[in-house]
């Protein structure tokens, strides 16, 4: 059942403080609009997970801003074209052959005074409505931070265009950042978006991406979130696909702390496809909801889910997969698989396949599983000397491996392994 916060009203300082430097007046307007909505609107649900006492609405009126870099953000910057540190952005450097072909990668704010209309076309108008939710109506009205990457028509780019947007918890400051992704027709391209906090205070964040796919596009998207044990996360990632777009989503959704999690994908147009893969580790006492949505509207639209998930110690992971097929997309397709690996007794986990289908001509099917390691694999690996713990973290990868080899890019792929060999450690010690 959805829940609406009565309670919830956005404080006027704290939209204020959100504002960009010379914001626009349609943004402006757009802005206070959605700050009017938040307590009229219901929070998402997200089935399984009781995710409405969380502090996801704790912002700071008192903002304390931090400039210095920190080295272990100045350590990665050489992976990025661009990257930012809470409001600051500290680097947006694209390859001269990127900028040859029109390829544009900037913060949000350069974004509404060079590319205006852009923004004003797509944002939150395409993929998402700022009306959905309460969450969609915040993310609206706070947005203070992000990037806009639009390629143009028939543009193929061979190198990866890589984000790196950090969570600065150093102090007491609001994290609510948007990336607005414009794929314009016949164009391809991959795109990595790498998320983590840096600090100790307690802060939520709210983290919203838009992939618009026009027709004949291929966006293949992957991302790596890792926030703070002291950050209560939302993520939205949402696609809108038209005629023979595509796009691929590998997901590893590595966070310390409680987390809810949107990913959708609406197969608008004839012949468009969404590929979602991905991965979820939950530790300790950690609480995970991720509802994985693809919608068929277009005719031969296809949609695949294929979620993995581990749970240790006391945490709990929920995988809600939907797959719904609307009427009139003859011939579309939907299948799904959730899958979930318990490593301890008092730990919580749930995979639940869900397929509405409202049309005849269509193939759909789903699978899921929630249980224990292979004791047969544990047991042959043991066998050959090696440690449980050790074993297990090997049965573990190769569990996980299905979606890790899809990640394009080598050193976001180590990362993500280095990410779940920590996790896995640092939940076995606790036991």
């Amino acid at each position: 059942m959805a829940i609406r916060s009565k309670t919830l009203q956005l404080n006027e300082t704290i939209v204020q403080n959100a504002q960009f430097n010379n914001e626009p007046e349609w943004f402006n307007a757009l802005r206070q609009k959605a700050a009017d909505l938040v307590p009229t609107l219901e929070l998402p649900t997200i089935d399984k997970v009781d995710f409405h006492r969380w502090p996801l609405f704790d912002f700071a009126e008192n903002e304390v801003e931090t400039t210095e870099i920190p080295t272990e953000v100045q350590d990665e910057l050489v992976n990025y074209q661009f990257a930012s540190v809470g409001y600051q952005t500290v680097k947006s450097e694209l390859p001269d052959e990127m900028t040859a072909q029109g390829v544009v990668v900037t913060d949000f704010q350069t974004a509404l005074d060079e590319h205006a209309d852009l923004v004003r076309d797509y944002f939150m108008t395409k993929a998402i409505q700022l009306d959905e939710d309460q969450l969609t109506a915040v993310n609206t009205a706070l947005v203070s931070s992000g990037a806009v990457v639009y390629v143009p028509k028939n543009v193929h780019l061979k190198t990866p265009i890589q984000l790196l947007q950090v969570q600065d918890s150093r102090s007491k400051q609001n994290f609510v950042n948007h990336t607005l992704v414009i794929a314009e027709e016949n164009c391809s391209f991959q795109l990595l978006q790498r998320t983590f906090t840096v600090g100790e205070e307690q802060n939520p964040a709210h983290v919203t991406v838009e992939v618009i796919a026009n027709p004949g596009s291929h966006v293949r998207f992957s991302s790596l979130d890792s926030m703070s044990e002291k950050t209560n996360s939302y993520f939205n990632r949402r696609g809108n696909l038209s005629r023979d777009a595509q796009i691929d989503w590998t997901l590893g959704v590595l966070n310390h702390g409680n987390t809810v999690a949107d990913f959708d994908s609406d197969l608008n147009g004839n012949g468009s496809h969404a590929e979602v893969q991905s991965v979820a580790i939950s530790t300790g006492k950690q609480v995970q909801g991720i509802d994985t949505r693809v919608t068929n509207r277009g005719k031969h639209s296809e949609g695949n889910i294929l979620q993995r998930g581990v749970i240790l110690d006391k945490a709990t992971l929920v995988f809600n997969g939907i797959g719904k097929i609307i009427h009139g997309a003859h011939g579309a397709k939907a299948q799904q698989e959730n899958r979930i690996l318990m490593l301890s007794d008092e730990a919580r986990g749930d995979a639940n396949p869900i397929l509405l289908i409202d049309e005849n001509d269509v193939i759909a099917g789903h699978a899921a599983s929630v249980g224990r390691i292979n004791q047969q694999q544990l047991y042959y690996l043991m066998s050959r000397g090696l440690p449980k713990e050790v074993a297990q973290r090997l049965v573990i990868r190769g569990f996980l491996g299905v979606i890790l080899r899809e990640i394009p890019s080598e050193n976001m792929r180590q990362q993500m392994v280095d990410m779940i060999e920590r996790k896995l450690i640092d939940g076995q010690r606790t036991k």
